[in-house]
């Protein structure tokens, strides 16, 4: 099966909270989306590994995924090396997306920085042939994606471009709250972290209504990119 986007997360939820506005308007037209998680977030202060498969599941079959998988690299110990590379150089060549969005570059959590390093070098390294690699006993053939491009997560930072994703909100926000075991629940008996404040819970909505007023419209999405972004016509702009 060849796919139009992989959207890799270092965790379960960061495709959902980063760009999950953006991947339901491209399912919506007509575009073959993969979810890739580095790990299953087994170091989270709240639920388990095993809550946490069974939530990711639930949002990819929200947002009308083709596949998600997961590689099962250590959280918060994961490493760029050569292993890890080949393990998403796998996932690429199979699927061969022509657009791969990652990880914020940096970002307050340490496995998000590294897990957007490491995709963004397998993306690149996928493209050598002398790289070789079978996947389900397939040889495979190299592949490079055309764009790599990183959602923003926790810092606020300035998106190189945007995407208008009015619409699309509410999709976005059915697959974040997927993860119940993550996010605030009135009378639950766990933990607080970053993340369970009503206060997180309302940025979802007011970060995506602050950059859908600066371009105009009533939602959006940011994304940074590595290398200039390219339109063919000035009136490709919106």
């Amino acid at each position: 099966m060849k796919i139009d986007i992989l959207a890799i997360g270092a965790h379960p939820d960061d495709v959902e909270l980063g760009c999950s506005a953006t991947l339901a308007k491209e399912i919506h037209k007509g575009k073959k989306v993969g979810l890739l998680d580095l790990t299953r977030g087994e170091l989270g202060t709240r639920g388990t590994a095993e809550i946490r498969d069974q939530e990711a599941a639930d949002a990819a079959k929200i947002l009308g995924a083709e596949f998600r998988h997961n590689l099962g690299l250590a959280d918060g110990f994961f490493v760029n090396d050569k292993p890890s590379q080949l393990e998403i150089i796998k996932i690429i060549r199979k699927y061969q997306p022509e657009v791969v969005l990652c990880n914020a570059i940096d970002d307050r959590h340490i496995d998000h920085g590294k897990g957007s390093k490491l995709a963004s070098d397998a993306c690149f390294l996928s493209s050598l042939q002398k790289i070789e690699t079978i996947y389900e006993g397939q040889v495979q053939k190299a592949w490079r994606p055309k764009f790599v491009y990183h959602y923003i997560q926790w810092k606020n930072i300035e998106p190189d471009f945007v995407v208008d994703v009015t619409g699309f909100l509410d999709k976005k926000l059915e697959a974040v709250f997927a993860y119940k075991s993550q996010f605030h629940q009135e009378g639950a008996n766990e933990p607080e972290t970053p993340i369970t404040s009503t206060n997180f819970r309302d940025s979802i909505t007011y970060r995506a209504q602050d950059l859908g007023r600066l371009i105009g419209t009533e939602h959006a999405e940011g994304f940074t990119v590595e290398r200039f972004p390219a339109v063919d016509s000035i009136f490709d702009l919106i």
